[in-house]
């Protein structure tokens, strides 16, 4: 029935968090608007796809009106090594949202940040 699956975001800044994922090894795939103020750009990482679009191009396009408010989901990625990962996104651009931390009786290590549109990135790494 599907064929595939991504996560959307939504950014007024869309450039400013395609670069923030390319800083964390996200690779470019898709890109759909006017150089420097893209509407949709497609950014793959190991297994997740993540789209980034502008709000107004969603309104404009579809009638739907978003809003980077909220923050009613997250973005989980899998570490090898959390405080390399870590130390990566805050040099990205990432703020701190929880520093990291043991967690579930210490079978993991996990920490927050929010990515440059504010959309909260868990990063986990398994250590048992």
């Amino acid at each position: 029935m599907f064929l595939g699956s991504q996560v959307n975001l939504y950014a007024d800044d869309v450039e400013r968090v395609v670069h923030f994922y390319a800083k964390l090894g996200f690779v470019e795939t898709y890109r759909h608007g006017p150089e420097g103020a893209p509407r949709h750009v497609e950014v793959k990482g190991p297994g997740l796809v993540l789209g980034i679009a502008s709000p107004q191009a969603a309104l404009e396009e579809h009638g739907l009106d978003v809003s980077q408010d909220g923050a009613a989901m997250e973005i989980v990625l899998w570490c090898e090594d959390l405080d390399a990962a870590y130390a990566a996104a805050l040099e990205a651009g990432a703020t701190v949202l929880r520093e990291p931390h043991v967690f579930q009786d210490g079978r993991l290590r996990v920490a927050w940040v929010a990515d440059p549109a504010g959309n909260p990135l868990e990063l986990v790494q398994q250590l048992r």
